[in-house]
């Protein structure tokens, strides 16, 4: 049985299913901010965490994570499981999201989902740029946002805008952030700011979704 980490507003306009990234759960800073500026917009937040990271709690093994592709199937029963009724996007935070697109087609061509939302996608591992996670992306045709830092060691803007991705993918860029979408000091931006900037473009994209349904 999934176990859910409920968030939302009263009367949402949708639901979001969100996995956590390789090393964290889903009670970090950044997945709880996104989850209250969520709610400030009107979208619902169902978090939830795969076994290996369940397992990590007090008195539990600290495995480390498994292939991402080893993790779909968890991620499909997740989607499963999620209350119906709203539209459901799913994604989560980097490896989260990374899962979620890979079982993002199959999901969407049967209907159960509306779309799909990646926060820091790991285009590749850091400071290796050759080894791209991109293959599944070039033919993605489930509706898709993704969230960037301009500076992810994980995919930096340069690099990404260079990529052959599919044309149901759109890109929103936290200004100068890193992996948690987080910029410099000095430059000018906070990080508040592009986690609300994040929160909107994702309830634009919800929005932009129920309007073509």
């Amino acid at each position: 049985m999934v176990e859910f980490l409920a968030s939302g507003p009263p009367s949402p306009s949708a639901r979001f299913l969100c996995a956590h990234g390789a090393g964290a759960g889903m009670m970090t800073p950044f997945l709880v901010a996104i989850a209250a500026a969520l709610t400030e917009r009107g979208i619902a937040t169902l978090r939830f965490e795969f076994a290996y990271m369940a397992g990590r709690r007090p008195g539990g093994a600290k495995k480390p994570p498994p292939r991402a592709e080893r993790l779909m199937d968890e991620y499909v029963a997740a989607a499963r499981a999620a209350p119906k009724g709203l539209p459901l996007l799913i994604g989560g935070k980097s490896m989260g999201g990374r899962v979620a697109s890979l079982v993002a087609d199959r999901l969407f061509g049967e209907g159960l989902i509306a779309g799909l939302i990646c926060l820091g996608y790991p285009f590749h591992p850091p400071n290796k740029p050759a080894q791209l996670r991109t293959a599944h992306l070039k033919d993605l045709t489930c509706p898709t946002l993704i969230v960037q830092g301009e500076r992810d060691p994980f995919g930096n803007r340069a690099e990404v805008e260079g990529y052959a991705l599919s044309g149901a993918i759109r890109l929103t860029w936290a200004a100068d952030g890193d992996h948690d979408l987080g910029p410099r000091a000095a430059s000018g931006h906070t990080r508040r700011g592009n986690l609300a900037a994040g929160a909107d473009a994702i309830a634009a994209f919800a929005k932009g979704i129920g309007q073509r349904d």
